[in-house]
Formats: C-alpha cells, sequence, structure tokens
C-alpha cells in the first residue's frame, strides 16, 4: 500500500472526481540507530538488568504454543536451560505437532486477508508502540532472557536483543515508507492515474529463528507480519524465552491474534507440514546449510500444488575471513581478530574462523593474539567481568570439541592458544587459535560456529595466490576483512574479493553490522543474500500491485486513422 495524493478534475463527472486509491497520511519521520548503553557499576541500566537477571533465574517461565491466541500445551514438555549452567532450568516450552501445525496454517489463512486489509497507517503505529516497549519498559527483560538463555555477555545482550531488535522495528518500518514514496508515471493526471501497492501474499509465511541472535527472530517473524502477511514462528529450542519474550511485547503493542503464531515444534515435522502445504508463501529462515537445502528441496517437490510461487530467503552462514596485507597495522588486526572470533563464543554467523597472516607480520600478531587470548575470561554471562559465556548446547559443544580434539591430532594443525573444554557445569570451551601448515585443510573450510580461529601463515612473496584461495577453498561468502595501509593494495583487494563477501570491511573486524548501516547478508552456500537491516527487504515479503485509474469514459471502440 502506498501514499497516494487525491485527484480532482473539475470538468469530469462526479464520480470520476477523486482517486478510489486511499492514502495513508504517513508522517515523515528521521530514524536513528538505537543507543547502546554502557552498563558501568552504579548506572541506572545495570542496576535493572540484575533485577532483571535475578527475576528471570528464579522462575521458569511457562511458554505455550499460540494459535490465534489460543494456548496450547502438549505431552511434549521441553525445557530451556542456561548454557553456562545447564542443569539450572529457565522455560517450559511445548512442542506442536503436525495437527498443531495445521491448526496454526488454517488461523493463518483466515487470518492474513483481514490483516492485509488493515491500514498501513495502524500498522506502523503498533510497530512505533512496540520499539517504544522494546526501549524503554522492558529492555532489561528481554536482555536478561538473552543472557541466560543464550549465554549472552551484558553488552553483547544489550547490542542484540535491545539495540538491533529495535532497530529492525524501527527501520523497517521507515524503509517501507520510502519504498512506499514511489510511484509509476502517470502522463496526464487528469485522464489517467498509475499508482503501484504493496500486498501481503495469500497464504502463510513460515519464519524459522536461530538462537544466535533474539533480534533474527523478531526480523524474520514480523518484518513479513508489517507488510500484510501472517506467519507462523518457530522459534529456536535454545532461544524460546528470549522469543517468547518478543512475542509478547507485540502483542501487548497490539498485533492482532493470529498474525504470527508461536509455534516450537520438532524441526523435521515443522518443515514437513509447511512445505506440503498449498498456502505456502514463504520462508523466513536462518539456519544450517543442510536444514535450508533440505527445505528448498521440499518446496521444489511439491512446486506444482502451490497457489503461489513461495518465496524463500535464507541465511546459512559462513567461514568468514581476516586477510592480512603486509602493511597492515598490527594492533588493529590483534585488536579486531580477537573480538570477531572470540565474541559470543565465535556463535555469530559473521564471526572470524578463518586468517591469513604474511610471515613478516606473524611474529609480532601471533604474540599480540596469544597476549589477548590469555586475558579472555570464559564463565558465567552474569559476572559482568566475563568476556564470553558457554557455547549453546551439548550438540555444539561435541561438535567444536571435535574440531579441537582434530587440531590435537592432526600433523598440519598445531594448537598455539587455547584447546581446553569442560561441560560439567557448562558447556564451556576456551577460545582456541590454530594454526595450520594447508590453506585447504578442512578445519579452514567447515563452518565450527564456535570460538575457533585457524591462521593460515603465507609467504609475502604469494600474496597473489593466497589472495585466490579466499574466494575458491570455500563454499561461504558471508562476511570478510582486509587489513592493509597501502591504498593501491586496497583498491584491488576490493575488486579481487568482490565476490567473496556479502559484507566486506576495509581495517574492521568482520562482524558487527549495524541495521540500517551495513545491510546484512551473503551469496554462495552462506544464503540469498536479501540483505536484512536494509531498504529492500521488508518488500521482499510484499507482492505489489500496479493499478491503473481512468478518469474520461471510454466511448469509441475504433480509432481515428481508421476513419479517414
Amino acid at each position: 500500500m502506498l501514499m497516494l495524493r487525491k485527484t480532482f478534475v473539475s470538468n469530469l463527472r462526479p464520480r470520476y472526481i477523486s482517486s478510489v486509491v486511499p492514502e495513508h497520511n504517513l508522517k515523515d519521520f528521521d530514524v536513528k540507530n538505537e543507543p547502546i548503553l554502557g552498563y558501568k557499576k552504579g548506572s541506572t541500566e545495570r542496576n535493572e538488568l540484575v533485577k532483571a537477571l535475578e527475576e528471570a533465574k528464579s522462575n521458569v517461565a511457562d511458554c505455550p504454543i499460540i494459535i490465534g491466541g489460543e494456548e496450547f500445551r502438549t505431552n511434549d514438555v521441553r525445557y530451556q536451560v542456561m548454557p553456562h549452567d545447564h542443569k539450572h532450568q529457565i522455560a517450559r516450552f511445548y512442542y506442536a505437532d503436525a495437527n498443531l501445525i495445521q491448526k496454526a496454517i488454517n488461523k493463518s489463512i483466515e487470518m492474513q486477508p483481514k490483516w492485509d486489509r488493515t491500514p498501513l497507517k495502524e500498522r506502523v503505529e503498533i510497530w512505533d508502540r512496540a520499539a517504544s516497549l522494546m526501549a524503554n519498559k522492558y529492555r532489561q527483560k528481554l536482555n536478561a532472557a538473552t543472557m541466560l538463555g543464550q549465554s549472552k555477555t551484558a553488552i553483547q545482550a544489550e547490542i542484540d536483543s535491545a539495540a538491533e531488535l529495535i532497530d529492525f522495528i524501527r527501520f523497517n518500518v521507515f524503509f517501507l515508507k520510502e519504498n512506499a514514496k514511489y510511484q509509476p508515471i502517470s502522463e496526464d493526471i487528469k485522464v489517467t492515474k498509475n499508482s503501484v501497492r504493496f500486498r501481503g501474499i495469500d497464504g502463510f509465511v513460515a519464519a524459522i529463528s536461530p538462537f544466535n541472535f533474539t533480534a533474527i527472530g523478531g526480523n524474520l517473524s514480523y518484518t513479513p507480519a508489517l507488510v500484510g502477511n501472517s506467519v507462523l514462528w518457530k522459534p529456536s529450542d535454545t532461544a524460546v524465552l528470549s522469543n517468547w519474550t518478543i512475542y509478547e511485547i507485540m502483542r501487548e503493542a497490539g498485533v492482532p491474534e493470529g498474525v504470527v503464531n508461536f509455534i516450537p515444534a520438532d524441526g523435521p515435522i515443522f518443515g514437513d507440514t509447511i512445505t506440503k502445504s498449498k498456502y505456502l508463501g514463504g520462508i523466513n529462515f536462518t539456519g544450517s546449510v543442510p536444514t535450508f537445502n533440505r527445505l528448498w528441496r521440499q518446496v521444489g517437490e511439491n512446486i506444482e500444488n502451490y497457489i503461489n510461487y513461495p518465496k524463500l530467503i535464507g541465511e546459512c552462514g559462513g567461514k568468514n575471513y581476516h586477510f592480512v596485507h603486509p602493511s597492515a597495522d598490527i594492533e588493529t588486526v590483534v585488536t579486531a581478530t580477537i573480538r570477531s572470533a572470540f565474541e559470543y563464543c565465535g556463535q555469530k554467523c559473521s564471526a572470524c574462523s578463518r586468517a591469513y597472516i604474511p610471515e613478516s607480520l606473524w611474529p609480532k600478531i601471533k604474540e599480540g593474539l596469544l597476549h589477548e587470548r590469555a586475558k579472555l575470561k570464559v564463565g558465567d554471562v552474569t559476572d559482568f567481568s566475563t568476556f564470553m559465556g558457554a557455547v549453546i548446547d551439548e550438540k555444539a559443544f561435541n561438535r567444536i570439541k571435535s574440531y579441537i580434539d582434530y587440531a590435537k591430532s592432526s600433523n598440519n594443525l598445531e594448537i598455539i592458544g587455547g584447546g581446553g573444554y569442560d561441560n560439567s557445569k557448562g558447556y564451556f570451551i576456551e577460545p582456541t587459535i590454530v594454526q595450520t601448515k594447508d590453506p585447504k585443510d578442512k578445519i579452514m573450510i567447515e563452518e565450527i560456529f564456535g570460538p575457533v580461529l585457524t591462521i593460515y601463515v603465507y609467504a609475502d612473496k604469494d600474496l597473489d595466490s593466497t589472495m585466490k584461495l579466499v574466494g575458491n577453498s570455500t563454499q561461504f561468502a558471508l562476511t570478510g576483512a582486509v587489513f592493509s595501509t597501502n591504498e593501491s593494495f586496497l583498491k584491488r583487494a576490493l575488486e579481487e574479493f568482490k565476490m567473496t563477501a556479502g559484507n566486506f570491511y576495509i581495517n574492521d573486524k568482520s562482524t558487527g553490522s549495524v541495521v540500517g548501516q551495513q545491510p546484512f547478508g551473503g551469496s554462495r552456500m552462506s544464503g540469498t543474500n536479501d540483505k536484512a537491516g536494509g531498504p529492500h527487504y521488508a518488500i521482499r515479503w510484499t507482492t505489489i500491485q500496479s493499478i491503473k485509474e481512468t478518469f474520461v469514459p471510454l466511448r469509441d471502440i475504433d480509432y481515428p486513422y481508421m476513419r479517414e
């Protein structure tokens, strides 16, 4: 739906006086990124966060399945635990079976046309209220749920479940308004007026969100809803509490029941059920390559059954790199690499997992990396001196551990820092640095999604061939960074690495994209590169309708030249 001006034509009959396409009277506003709070000792935000943490730790939140506002609790009961203290439960939730998932599909199909007819102005007002609630009343509740449930430190939670989530809510509204300003050409407005409007998809959208960013859960589920879709939201089992908190906030802000349905479920059962429905309008996904491939394959197998071609948007992670040139500033390389590789245990889709460092700089960079790595504190995230908590669950722990064990046994690999792990209380893994002799060893190619950084030291004379390795040794192309003070090399790198990363950084770490500043996403097997946090993401979930209004009655069947 779009902002359209009314047209008044005095010499036409009354029924042609004005446009039948309504305008929305959406006021323009400046949008800014949500400030990140500091959480210094004695600050108001730190005191409020400590209180919220204590409250969340002392309860086991009940998070039911929600379909059209109705609560369901099945016999398949699950619990979310704190990764850094895995015997401590913080949320109880329930798996929906195929029948309940189908019930949610039916409710979504019923709700979509009603919601799609809701004026955009009203939807914008709801999203504005939600952003305000997240920024104020529920900020620390969101942060506490993210810290405890996903083992994020205070600053990592603040960046994610406060600032980025609020930014998604605000900026998607802003970008939708900006896109709505476009109107096609009308050569003579007194005769014909052309316009376009945004519609939701007739059917439903399935949002499948990951554990690692609370904000992604909110974006995947509520951005399609903003533009007129109904949604089945399957949260990650290991992010239920924070995602449930988002659901409650959006409901309080005024999102009608049934627009977004909260459906924890077994992944394959959820995927099988949604892809069999002829009303599947799209899948909004963040997760692993095998899961996205499975969903894409199932859609292909059912393609003739759908009423629409389903839209598939996916972000699937990466094997992100730091490439260091001999002219690089050593201190910048060390600081950026430590932060990128080990903040949030390397469980960011953009985390640096491989680095290419020249021999001429390696001794000093190695010294710096090991010095800084040794200072990183691993432990309980409610301790404000902790740098990183635990990895998300036992499955992740075992996967990451297997790569460390492999490094310990390989002749091509040497662990030069870290390498320890312990899951007796929490799923703790030390930040680990590995040096490889082989730039195509599996540890340099496969996504680990944990605090393991592998470094290949190249001979300075082999710069050109090493640059080629960046793009041809892995299937991913999500984020990458280059470090150099040589302007001519940076210009060259910008072209050489063009297809190796959807988000490319020059003299900065490969993590830390900000909504509205660095729209996020990668190509190749990293995903469909639809750029969450950018100006076109929301309209990817629309079906645009072109409208032509004619104000002069049509009378002649033939054309003037035919009468000569």
